[in-house]
């Protein structure tokens, strides 16, 4: 089964516009767990734009699945933050500072010294790790020389593609997640993927382990409902 994990910053970007605490992030991720989702992901970036590390350490004390925090571990306060909150998962993202959204994966190639070392201090805490990677197959390659436990497929490409031409925008992620498969690496997906995209995804990935979807649920619970939102994406990994 893979798993849906809801990314809840866009929740805490509303929560944030007007300076109160509506919508209530906490109750927000207490209810998508009620909903059926199997994770809540939150990505906490320094400037604290959307969710912040007191979400991060007050979400702790309710999520009652997996809990996956996203960000740069080259951020201390980032890796602080992890290991004082020890979630079930860390998802390691080369983001720079202000970055308006994710848009690559790591150099597994170039950092490899680096990830090994960082990988290993989440390691030792028992905190399974992942790191976000481009479906490139020597990166998946050398990202198992790291020591993480999984990786996470950056899927812009493929969302962009998909409309076009699907069967080519999904070949280098069917590729990547053969070679993560062989080399004992879990595997897990996210950026863009939706309602449209999902389901041709999964039943092309077989061993994927968990997506991470934030922006495109919680548009989608604006029309639809957040509680049928969650379960329509359910649906779609079924």
């Amino acid at each position: 089964m893979t798993k849906l994990s809801v990314n809840i910053n866009k929740i805490a970007t509303l929560r944030n516009a007007r300076g109160h605490n509506v919508p209530d992030v906490i109750e927000a991720a207490i209810n998508i767990e009620r909903f059926g989702a199997q994770g809540i992901t939150v990505h906490p970036r320094p400037d604290e734009r959307h969710i912040t590390y007191k979400d991060v350490v007050e979400l702790k004390k309710v999520v009652t699945t997996e809990f996956n925090i996203e960000g740069n571990p080259k951020e201390k306060k980032f890796v602080d933050l992890v290991l004082s909150v020890n979630p079930t998962q860390v998802t390691l993202v080369p983001d720079a500072q202000n970055q308006l959204t994710s848009n690559h994966g790591w150099d597994t190639i170039l950092n490899q010294s680096y990830l090994k070392d960082i990988i290993k201090l989440f390691k030792d805490e028992g905190i399974r790790t992942s790191i976000f990677v481009d479906p490139v197959e020597s990166m998946v390659a050398a990202a198992k020389d790291t020591g993480t436990d999984r990786i996470e497929l950056y899927t812009e490409s493929y969302a962009s593609l998909y409309e076009q031409n699907k069967t080519e925008a999904i070949k280098p992620f069917v590729n990547a997640a053969i070679l993560a498969e062989k080399l004992k690496l879990g595997l897990n997906a996210g950026h863009d993927l939706n309602l449209k995209n999902l389901k041709y995804f999964k039943q092309s990935i077989t061993c994927l382990s968990e997506v991470s979807i934030g922006h495109a649920l919680i548009s989608d619970s604006l029309y639809l409902g957040l509680e049928n939102t969650v379960q329509l994406y359910r649906r779609e990994l079924m």
